[in-house]
């Protein structure tokens, strides 16, 4: 069944994506473009992937129980001043 008919994507397309790491709408737009046309798949697409166990979301949320800054300046590389 199609989900987004602007770019023709599946259930099947978004379920493969989610198991490939994508857990947010934004970021099955950004491997398939699904969402981001008429945006009238946006709350199917949220439906499909529900609330279930998200890899990067479970990182954030440990950090942030944790104390710890969701980013940090250790984390952001900057290239070499010439």
């Amino acid at each position: 069944m199609y989900v987004c008919s602007c770019f023709g994507i599946t259930e099947q397309q978004v379920k493969q994506h989610a198991d490939a790491g994508a857990c947010t709408p934004r970021q099955i737009a950004s491997v398939c473009k699904a969402g981001t046309d008429c945006g009238g798949c946006v709350r199917r697409i949220q439906a499909l992937l529900g609330r279930g166990e998200c890899p990067r979301r479970e990182l954030l949320a440990g950090r942030a129980a944790h104390g710890e800054p969701l980013s940090s300046a250790a984390d952001v590389r900057f290239p070499d001043a010439a």
